[in-house]
C-alpha cells in the first residue's frame, strides 16, 4: 500500500511507493535515482539543498501521480 506523500518522507520511500515519481523529480533536475543520499534525505532536506520549494514539488507529485 502506498503511503501519503509528505515533505518528511525520504526520496527512497517516495520512489519505492510511487515509481512514476522519478519523472517528476527529473523535471526538477533531481537525480535521486543514483544518489546515495536518497535513502536518508527527506524531500524537504533535498529541496532545501537544491533551492527548490518543497511545497511546490509535493503539489506537483500529487497532481502528476493522481493522489
Amino acid at each position: 500500500m502506498s503511503q501519503t506523500i509528505s515533505k518528511e518522507m525520504t526520496f527512497f520511500e517516495l520512489m519505492k511507493s510511487y515509481p512514476k515519481s522519478v519523472e517528476v523529480l527529473r523535471s526538477y533536475n533531481l537525480g535521486c535515482v543514483g544518489c546515495m543520499g536518497a535513502q536518508n534525505e527527506t524531500l524537504e532536506q533535498g529541496c532545501n539543498a537544491h533551492g527548490i520549494k518543497v511545497d511546490e514539488l509535493v503539489q506537483d507529485l500529487y497532481k502528476t501521480l493522481g493522489c
